[in-house]
């Protein structure tokens, strides 16, 4: 999937609170609504990249889905929690395509981990299903886990070691403006050649489900989904320890962007859309930083 299926943040939100809205109507009950939209998305990652090419919108797709489990749940009330669609494969991805898009992603930056961990790093990455990559490297669920964590931050030490907390925070304000402002020049001049974003929607909201490579491949996928909305903001505040991004769809905080910088460049772009790694956010804040699950 390349940078022009992003989509942007408040098309996003309001693509699921309609399919939200549909649901609780049809079945009276807003967490069955929630589990309904689940598994329409789900279903969505299930189909091939080409397959969801061939949907010219989205959104009435999954509307139609959500309609037709609804109707299958009223019709068999005695059935089971969502997952009709069967069980997915890493949100469509065969065994083998995981395994040559896990070298292509981290096979410069983690040329010392072993496969085991740069899968678990990937995993982590798409947030895809532990079990399918389980099944993959031969692992336990926790053994990879604990891997997805060391190569996280074997990475974040070797792309960032070279920056102190000041030159990120100035990188990190200068991304701001930049996507605020909707410079594309500005922006790709602020990211390395070789860099990398990962978007991670948990599959439930209609995000990017592979890494875009390349500073203006980045740079375009960041500024479609920030485009300029009335009701959409991005500010800066503490993601991790360091400067990062908040997007906020209203009062609601809907995408959180780390960025790994090396040498006054962002190497990597981490960006959080899974609604349920961010409830956190959505809190009344505690101590003024927030943090994100891994990427």
């Amino acid at each position: 999937m390349d940078q022009s299926d992003a989509v942007p943040i408040d098309e996003l939100w309001e693509e699921r609170r309609f399919l939200l809205d549909v649901a609780h109507w049809m079945l009276g009950d807003p967490g069955a609504a929630e589990s309904v939209v689940d598994e329409a998305y789900h279903r969505w990652y299930g189909l091939s990249d080409a397959a969801r090419r061939q949907v010219t919108v989205p959104r009435s797709w999954l509307a139609k889905n959500v309609g037709g489990i609804c109707l299958d749940r009223l019709a068999r009330p005695g059935r089971g929690a969502a997952g009709a669609a069967g069980p997915q494969e890493g949100h469509g991805a065969r065994p083998s395509e995981v395994e040559e898009e896990a070298g292509r992603v981290v096979l410069n930056a983690l040329e010392s981990l072993s496969t085991a961990e740069r899968a678990a790093f990937v995993f982590r990455a798409f947030g895809m299903a532990p079990g399918t990559v389980a099944d993959i490297v031969g692992r336990t669920e926790p053994e990879l886990a604990e891997l997805a964590e060391r190569a996280r931050q074997w990475l974040r030490l070797r792309r960032t070691r070279s920056t102190t907390p000041r030159q990120h925070d100035a990188v990190a304000r200068a991304v701001c403006r930049a996507c605020v402002s909707g410079d594309g020049e500005l922006l790709t001049s602020l990211l390395c050649s070789d860099a990398t974003a990962f978007f991670d929607g948990g599959g439930k909201v209609r995000a990017l489900t592979g890494p875009v490579h390349g500073c203006r491949p980045v740079a375009d996928s960041l500024l479609t989904l920030l485009a300029h909305s009335p009701h959409t903001t991005l500010t800066t505040h503490s993601v991790n320890g360091r400067t990062g991004l908040v997007a906020s769809y209203g009062r609601r905080v809907a995408a959180v962007i780390s960025l790994d910088v090396s040498d006054d460049r962002v190497a990597q772009v981490w960006v959080t859309l899974n609604p349920d790694k961010l409830r956190s956010w959505n809190q009344p804040p505690t101590d003024g930083a927030g943090s994100v699950g891994g990427p």
